[in-house]
């Protein structure tokens, strides 16, 4: 088994950023790839960012595209998401996933873990 927690979620002003930290615990961190997906109210969750086991590859929704990066420090455990010039529709639960699959993905089916979530305001 593998738990995540996210943390780094707040109320923020359009325009500014935010970090998000994921931590897990139990399984061999380094072995999975890691994922951010978010959810607004009302609609289904989406994908945000994904990097794979080694950091080498990472993949971004075409909405954050340029304005997130995701990273790893596999020697923390830890999976970040730096979240720059944000804005309101950025508003939503950010759910951090970890999948047995090294490589990189986008589809949240391949996500075996799952963190609680993190709340992100962005205020206009």
């Amino acid at each position: 088994q593998v738990q995540l927690v996210e943390s780094g979620g707040g109320l923020v002003q359009a325009g500014n950023s935010l970090t998000l930290s994921c931590v897990a615990s139990g399984r061999t961190f380094s072995r999975f790839a890691l994922g951010w997906f978010r959810q607004a109210p009302g609609k289904e969750r989406e994908f945000v960012a994904a990097i794979s086991w080694s950091g080498g590859s990472t993949y971004y929704a075409d909405s954050v595209k340029g304005r997130f990066t995701i990273s790893r420090d596999n020697a923390k455990n830890t999976v970040y998401l730096q979240m720059n010039s944000l804005k309101p529709e950025d508003t939503a639960v950010y759910y951090c996933a970890a999948s047995h699959r090294m490589g990189a993905t986008k589809d949240r089916n391949q996500y075996d873990y799952w963190g609680q979530g993190t709340q992100v305001t962005v205020s206009s």
